[in-house]
């Protein structure tokens, strides 16, 4: 009775294998796998702008740098809030006091206070940088143009990136004599949104992985600090490119 059993079940186990899908890529019998490379790119004008202001000073001891130093950072808050900064957009980054132990002023002290300034309209950033420039900073590093919504821009480019892959499979299914059954599988391999690297799947291509992050460039050091009688030059703030990658598996099948 068992071995009865055993050729019935036998029949009906081949015949569910044969009829079950390629598993590891999800083909079905009858498809083919097409795996297409896309990129996309859409772009948006920033509507923000970033710098940092501060000031440091130096005195004989840790308590008359300190002050002086707080000082200074009033008049620089100030002049930002005259020019319709909020407080909200003026964040403290840096508050340090530290003792030098070489060069010309050996045994003095240096206090530096550092804070970041948002401008909610990027035109008036330099209009910004020149009027701490003339309450006294001393450091200023920036500014940087940003966006306050990059992930919809982003969305536009991977939108775009996916139609290109579409418009490629359907090229492809043509001149086979196919059409585009279904899409199995869509990878993000990240890219670039002006100098910021927006990071993909984990499952991205290594090449695509390597070219993204090689298309970086190094953020850019403090720049060094005009002198009052030097105007900051109009802000000129463009647009920002989404630049982005993807990989689409889809099914092709005989028409």
């Amino acid at each position: 009775m068992k071995y009865l059993l055993f050729c019935v079940a036998a029949p009906l186990s081949l015949a569910a294998c044969g009829d079950r899908a390629d598993e590891t890529r999800g083909v079905d019998h009858g498809e083919t796998l097409l795996s297409v490379s896309a990129s996309g790119q859409a772009e948006s004008r920033p509507d923000q702008a970033q710098f940092q202001a501060g000031i440091e000073t130096f005195a004989g001891n840790a308590r008359a740098a300190s002050e002086a130093n707080q000082e200074k950072i009033v008049e620089i808050v100030a002049a930002l809030r005259e020019l319709g900064v909020a407080e909200k957009d003026i964040q403290t980054r840096a508050v340090t006091v530290r003792r030098i132990e070489y060069g010309d002023r050996k045994g003095q002290y240096q206090a530096a206070n550092v804070v970041e300034v948002t401008m909610r309209n990027p035109a008036r950033a330099g209009e910004a940088v020149t009027a701490v420039t003339e309450a006294g900073a001393n450091i200023v590093s920036g500014p940087s143009l940003s966006m306050t919504n990059p992930e919809a821009t982003a969305n536009l480019a991977y939108a775009d990136a996916y139609k290109a892959a579409r418009k490629r499979a359907e090229a492809y299914a043509e001149a086979a004599g196919m059409e585009v059954s279904r899409v199995l599988y869509i990878r993000d391999a990240g890219g670039m949104q002006g100098q910021t690297y927006l990071r993909g799947a984990e499952a991205m291509a290594d090449s695509m992985m390597v070219q993204t992050q090689s298309a970086a460039p190094p953020p850019p050091p403090p720049v060094a600090m005009p002198r009052p009688e030097e105007r900051s030059p109009s802000m000129m703030v463009g647009t920002t490119r989404s630049d982005v990658y993807i990989q689409v598996d889809f099914a092709l099948r005989e028409t």
